[in-house]
């Protein structure tokens, strides 16, 4: 059903081949990265800050929007609020008022965004007279009924601005969610050495929890090793933005939740999908593990099982190949599914932005449950200088278990503008971790906080 490469598929293969020659599985183990101390970590994230909102002049001039008006509470916090916020902050206190503007007439050289932070309204008249004295034509308020990063803006926040601004004012306001998306999904040059310290920790931890130092076959379950994520994780002063899910890879485990409460036994194709959170960004990774069966003297991985990792990593090459600035997610998902059935390849793609959050500002590539294409947020088109996870999974039949296994794979890529193409930005899995039980430990290294 899921058949080989034919010789029209290698020749292309060969062809893309140049697109991933330097995207491949690290030649060496991974290491925890030692990140600054949380006191410099709050410099450096004020100063990407300071660089994204010092664009924000020619992203308002791009739109046509002359100002760009938020309001808060604390515990009703804009989405934007957390990409705009100072590091040390953590809530926006009483209402929090934001005018973004484009730094000329009356607001010329003045601080961007003008913020007031008032709980006896004192806020409203002195932003009618700024508003009067800048005048501006075009006023956006984040509004969007689809999109998270241009709809932040609660109801009773709308309420108050238009009881307090008036029908003048409120004539002015217009909705343009590519504010929010453009400005949460740009990133900043100095971050990246910092994302690739945070994806190789990642790795670091997979390999540890993927091994005869956490598992012991007939002993561990999958429950036990998320756990011992969420303990790591905090040892190593790192959280997280979603609880770690490790399962056993079965025809039937992906979509749903079959495999993930089960106990490891030798023979299992062991899955993780986690990221880590730490300097205002995140990570985003799934990685597959086998364990080897020491019993009947295996030492690797089944030939069928390395087929199928090998054609999810042929997925990423045509997803990174075929994403270009300025396609539509859409765009891309099309060509992607196409290019994969011209060689042969049956799979999913469901790939997401990523960065501020997890699931990031941007267009999208596919969604599980929407695999050919995406309203909405699938027609949005592709930023430069963002970051994105690719993630997907590839059918692959598996003749040592006359089965056929999706195999899932996720790896987080960057925008490089030099060569003007996507690359990943620690590298991929190409060769699974394996769990060899003869070399357990006597106790395995499950950390419980006490």
């Amino acid at each position: 059903m899921f058949g080989g490469y034919t010789s029209l598929s290698f020749v292309l293969a060969v062809l893309f081949l140049n697109f991933t020659s330097a995207q491949l599985h690290p030649s060496h183990p991974a290491s925890y990265r030692r990140l600054p101390s949380l006191r410099e970590q709050a410099a450096i994230q004020d100063g990407w800050r300071n660089e994204r909102l010092a664009g924000i002049p020619a992203l308002l001039s791009k739109y046509r929007i002359h100002a760009w008006l938020i309001s808060e509470r604390e515990y009703a916090e804009d989405t934007i609020w957390w990409s705009v916020k100072g590091a040390t902050e953590y809530a926006p206190h009483r209402r929090t008022v934001l005018l973004f503007h484009t730094n000329t007439s009356s607001l010329a050289g003045q601080p961007n965004p003008l913020r007031w932070v008032d709980n006896t309204g004192t806020v409203w008249p002195e932003l009618l007279e700024v508003l009067v004295a800048y005048n501006p034509q075009r006023i956006a308020l984040n509004t969007d009924k689809d999109v998270a990063f241009g709809g932040g803006l609660h109801v009773g926040e709308y309420e108050a601005l238009a009881e307090e601004l008036g029908e003048r004012w409120m004539e002015r306001t217009v909705n343009e969610p590519m504010l929010g998306i453009e400005y949460v999904a740009t990133r900043v040059p100095g971050q990246l050495q910092y994302y690739r310290d945070l994806q190789e920790t990642t790795w670091a931890l997979i390999e540890e929890a993927f091994s005869e130092r956490v598992i012991t076959p007939s002993v561990t379950t999958t429950e036990d090793v998320e756990w011992w994520y969420r303990e790591k994780m905090l040892l190593l002063n790192v959280t997280t933005w979603n609880h770690p899910r490790v399962s056993v890879i079965t025809p039937e485990s992906f979509p749903g939740w079959a495999g993930t409460k089960d106990i490891i036994k030798e023979g299992d194709l062991l899955h993780v999908d986690f990221g880590i959170t730490a300097m205002g960004l995140n990570t985003d990774v799934q990685h597959m593990a086998y364990v080897l069966r020491t019993s009947e003297g295996e030492t690797d991985a089944p030939a069928g099982l390395k087929e199928g990792l090998k054609r999810a990593n042929r997925m990423q090459d045509i997803v990174l190949e075929k994403m270009k600035a300025g396609k539509t997610g859409n765009e891309v998902l099309k060509q992607s599914l196409a290019q994969m059935k011209a060689e042969g390849i049956e799979g999913q793609v469901y790939s997401h932005p990523i960065g501020d959050w997890g699931h990031s500002a941007g267009a999208v590539i596919g969604f599980t449950n929407l695999p050919d294409c995406v309203p909405v947020l699938g027609e949005l088109r592709i930023l430069p200088n963002s970051y994105y996870s690719i993630e997907l999974y590839a059918y692959s039949f598996v003749p040592e278990r006359n089965e056929t296994l999706r195999f899932r794979v996720e790896e987080n890529a960057y925008w490089d503008g030099d060569d003007g193409r996507w690359k990943f930005v620690y590298g991929r899995q190409e060769r699974f971790h394996l769990i060899n039980a003869s070399h357990a430990v006597a106790q395995p290294s499950l950390v419980v906080q006490t």
